[in-house]
């Protein structure tokens, strides 16, 4: 069982901002959206913005703004029994760099909402909304370094899994952040492990398995919804992809 005592989604303060508690009382979890310094082996290190910190009872906790900046953090202090957070590996203290801060950001928006409002599925909801978020830390404390430009590959990412049919190119991607198609490419290919161009046409391939499935549009509509201009060249990577035309595809599904 788990009881939240407070939580807050981006809470800003001055640069003169310092929590310093020498005993904590219960569990805490911080993620920052502005760097900050964190007292960790005993020292003062600075880490950059999206980075989540998890402190367990009776822990020291220190951190503060960085000079010239505003600190902007989403917090959570709680209570807990749960093994995945009284048993998980993530370290105490020591903060890490997130791999989708826009997901977690989201989670705490909900978090925030679920916790003042009183409502029939209050305790169910905030359970599962801690566990995956629990989940998501997890995934970023494994995964290898986090750079800043990786944000911006995954913000373009996100963009093609929930808009396929835009006109996505390398150039335009490229153009969106400021480095060379060739370099997209790389980078794209070594962080997600797939070429751009391949995330785009996957996406759209399986939104138009959506649409062959559930929809009464033609197969014209279809392709020009997905983002093809031309029919053709649709149905081509649609073989290529699932190795079925998008008609034998539908009625092999279907049937």
């Amino acid at each position: 069982m788990t009881h939240i005592h407070y939580v807050e989604c981006n809470t800003t303060h001055s640069s003169h901002f310092v929590i310093d508690v020498p005993v904590g009382y219960h569990w805490l979890l911080v993620i920052t959206k502005s760097p900050a310094q964190f007292w960790v082996d005993d020292e003062l290190k600075e880490y950059p913005a999206h980075s989540a910190v998890l402190y367990r009872p009776l822990q020291k906790i220190y951190y503060r703004a960085c000079a010239d900046y505003y600190f902007v953090n989403n917090w959570i202090r709680f209570e807990s029994n749960e093994p995945y957070i009284t048993e998980s590996p993530l370290p105490f203290g020591v903060p890490f760099s997130l791999n989708d801060p826009d997901y977690c950001h989201k989670l705490f928006e909900l978090l925030v909402i679920e916790h003042n409002f009183s409502r029939d599925y209050k305790e169910s909801s905030t359970d599962f909304l801690l566990r995956t978020l629990f989940n998501k830390l997890l995934e970023s404390y494994f995964q290898d370094a986090i750079t800043p430009q990786y944000y911006k590959l995954l913000r373009i990412r996100t963009a093609i899994q929930n808009n396929p049919g835009d006109n996505w190119t390398v150039s335009k991607m490229a153009d969106y952040l400021r480095i060379s198609p060739g370099y997209l490419q790389n980078i794209y290919k070594k962080n997600f492990g797939i070429s751009c161009i391949d995330d785009v046409i996957n996406s759209r391939i399986r939104l138009a398995k959506e649409y062959l499935l559930h929809s009464n549009q033609s197969i014209a509509e279809i392709a020009a919804q997905c983002g093809y201009q031309n029919v053709e060249h649709f149905c081509r990577q649609f073989k290529q992809i699932t190795g079925n035309t998008p008609r034998k595809f539908q009625k092999h599904t279907k049937g």
